[in-house]
């Protein structure tokens, strides 16, 4: 029996888990840290307490037992860190994912006529959401950042290549073409970085990570007295889509975690969808890319929290089961979950959170059932886009820390009115990365399969109270959008 080791360093916690060769999980630990909010729509992390969690997880697992193969790294894709080269120390807290201050560059680049060219070459919308922006505010606004860059003193990257420069031997600057996919400034039909975008958006290409395929060799992790090679470096969302194998065109699964993010895999076959949906790289294994379809939305688990840390309705995310109200009645409430902006198929920057239709006769449980109620329809916004492109779906392959919940697989269910299925290990991220590891080691994983844990089929007697919802839900979101 072979072993491996998964880093998932996610938007609020990292982890560290050894899978054996058949995916069962031998040893596992996590670390939660704080992001930061210095502004409306802001979102900043702490790059060090980032390498912290990471570090510590991996102590905690790494205990001299097993001997480890190999490494496999997946990451929160997007999120920005700008680093000096010589002392690897960034410039600036890492600009998370969430982050919406570059609104204002992004429309002045619409309004110049870019965002089709831009989406034409990398397969993404113009939007704060994405790395360049990101990079281009930091060039900008930091003290003698865009000198040090422009004499090649810097370097960018997303978390993978923080992690990778900071936690290996040989301190290499790469990333995986998934990552690099997330960007703005990746050609995803050249696979290279575009000089054009480079030159939009005013981005030195020395700053860039030399870019591999997913089962590339990207170093030795160097942690106490191990030395364990990295085979593997894969974004967050396309691992899961590994993890849960959706490995042929038109497999399709959906991540609950921080945000939600759901994704098709197309094969070769590279779509243009207008509706604000976003076409992306899957994964570039064995030396063959396959292609997705993605649909982002912003606020999904840290609606949860919201709900736990700043309402105090619940103490612990796990309690939140017992607020959602069975049949779908949230007693007319209804919530648009618009912390920072909305995601797909949206992409608004402007609009914020809230409540409508509260009466004294409104409960907690309302409350919650009308949150949860705004995943699952902003799920539904993506289902329903994707058909109109003949894309069929029948049943939806679900993971993330969200779906422990069964009222909620249950409601996500009698929303799209599919089968909705949940894998015995909901962590289909860091198994994603694990498997991409064990091909580059020359394992073969297609018959290593994440097995369904529960099915949830829609329940015909609350499907017709969803479906008013979800009409009155829409009504509500278009009126805060037009307002």
């Amino acid at each position: 029996m072979k072993y491996y080791l998964s880093i998932d360093q996610g938007t609020t916690s990292s982890r560290a888990i050894i899978f054996d060769s058949n995916l069962a999980l031998i040893s596992d630990s996590q670390k939660e840290y704080d992001l930061d909010y210095p502004s409306d729509g802001w979102v900043e992390l702490n790059p060090d307490d980032v390498l912290k969690t990471v570090r510590d997880t991996l102590g905690d697992v790494l205990n001299g037992k097993h001997q480890i193969e190999a490494c496999g790294i997946t990451n929160q894709r997007e999120t920005t860190i700008v680093w000096s080269k010589k002392t690897g120390k960034p410039i600036y807290p890492g600009i998370v994912w969430q982050d919406r201050r570059t609104n204002e560059t992004c429309n002045q680049l619409k309004s110049e006529g870019h965002e089709e060219d831009i989406k034409a070459r990398t397969g993404l919308v113009l939007d704060p959401y994405f790395s360049a922006t990101k990079i281009k505010w930091i060039l900008d606004n930091v003290e003698g950042a865009r000198d040090s860059a422009d004499k090649g003193e810097l370097l960018f990257g997303t978390i993978d290549s923080f992690l990778i420069y900071n936690l290996t031997k040989e301190k290499h600057h790469l990333t995986d073409v998934t990552n690099a996919s997330r960007t703005l400034l990746f050609n995803i039909k050249s696979m290279n970085w575009d000089d054009e975008l480079l030159k939009l958006f005013d981005i030195p290409k020395s700053m860039m990570p030399k870019v591999l395929s997913c089962d590339g060799s990207f170093g030795t992790l160097s942690i106490d007295e191990n030395n364990i090679p990295i085979r593997g470096v894969i974004g967050d969302q396309q691992a899961a889509l590994v993890g849960q194998n959706c490995l042929k065109n038109g497999d399709m699964k959906s991540t609950y975690g921080t945000g939600c993010f759901l994704m098709v895999n197309t094969e070769d076959k590279i779509y243009k969808i207008d509706e604000g949906l976003l076409t992306t790289i899957a994964y570039k294994l064995e030396d063959k890319t396959h292609y997705a379809i993605e649909g982002s939305i912003y606020s999904c688990g840290n609606i949860v929290k919201w709900l736990r840390d700043k309402m105090k309705f619940f103490n612990n995310s796990e309690e939140s089961e017992k607020f959602l109200n069975k049949n779908g009645n949230s007693n007319n409430v209804l919530f648009l979950p618009g912390f920072n902006g909305l995601g797909a198929p949206f992409w608004n920057s402007d609009v914020r959170g809230g409540f409508y239709g509260l009466t004294q006769d409104s409960s907690i449980n309302d409350l919650v059932t009308a949150a949860f109620q705004a995943i699952t329809f902003q799920t539904k916004e993506i289902t329903s886009i994707l058909e109109n492109y003949d894309i069929k779906i029948s049943k939806l392959l679900v993971d993330g820390g969200m779906v422990n919940n069964d009222k909620f697989c249950q409601a996500l269910s009698d929303t799209l009115e599919k089968e909705i299925i949940k894998p015995a290990n909901v962590e289909s991220t860091a198994i994603g990365a694990c498997k991409v590891a064990m091909i580059a080691s020359g394992e073969t994983t297609l018959s290593v399969k994440n097995e369904s844990k529960l099915v949830f089929k829609p329940n015909i007697d609350f499907v017709d109270a969803y479906k008013q919802n979800y009409i009155n839900w829409k009504k509500y979101l278009q009126k805060s959008i037009t307002n």
